[in-house]
């Protein structure tokens, strides 16, 4: 079986990324999150070439994720799988706004996965939805690099270690890490390495 290099990019920041919105308002790059995804691609290709050689680059529909894939160079396939939670309601609007008009219902959604209060999909709809695309990844093999969203990628980690669900929270993401899983068809890995020169 061949093996699978998988590349989880995290979008550059938003505005609503800054406000710690809630998703929905599909906003692109703020000018710092463009600078900085274009400052880490050039870095990135002086230290190890192009990111995206001989590689499959995927993309949630998002438009910062396909700002970012551009910032790096990369061409991408717009892949559902890939989209951020479906917040629902709350779709747009911040924490602290919805922890002032709905605290039981912000408590619920932090303190358990499987809940939905905002009409949307839970934390756990989420992963089951990534985990089945990261097994079909698995299954295929290649490299590919996928442009997505820090929840998608948190639940990813939590879906490809077998971690128990509630993890997720335990996993932080910031705009534009890179998350390397690896698997030879038995199980994921999650590489950690210094970058490599030349």
């Amino acid at each position: 079986m061949t093996g699978t290099s998988l590349r989880l990019v995290a979008h550059g920041h938003t505005a609503a990324l800054r406000r710690a919105c809630f998703g929905g308002a599909d906003d692109g790059l703020d000018e710092g999150g463009l600078r900085a995804a274009l400052a880490q691609a050039q870095a990135g290709a002086d230290r190890r070439g192009p990111l995206g050689v001989n590689a499959t680059c995927l993309s949630s529909p998002a438009v910062a994720a396909r700002q970012t894939a551009d910032a790096f160079g990369l061409l991408p396939t717009i892949e559902t799988a890939l989209a951020d939670c479906d917040y629902g309601d709350w779709s747009g609007r911040s924490l602290e706004e919805i922890a002032e008009s709905q605290p039981q219902a912000l408590h619920d959604w932090l303190s358990a996965p499987g809940s939905a209060p905002h009409g949307g999909e839970s934390v756990t709809a989420v992963r089951d939805r990534v985990g089945s695309w990261l097994d079909e990844q698995q299954e295929a093999g290649g490299r590919v690099i996928a442009v997505t969203h820090p929840l998608v990628i948190r639940v990813a980690v939590v879906h490809a270690l077998g971690l128990p669900m509630a993890t997720y929270r335990q996993v932080d993401v910031e705009p534009l890490a890179v998350v390397r899983l690896t698997s030879q068809g038995a199980r994921w890995q999650l590489r950690l390495g210094a970058p490599r020169a030349g």
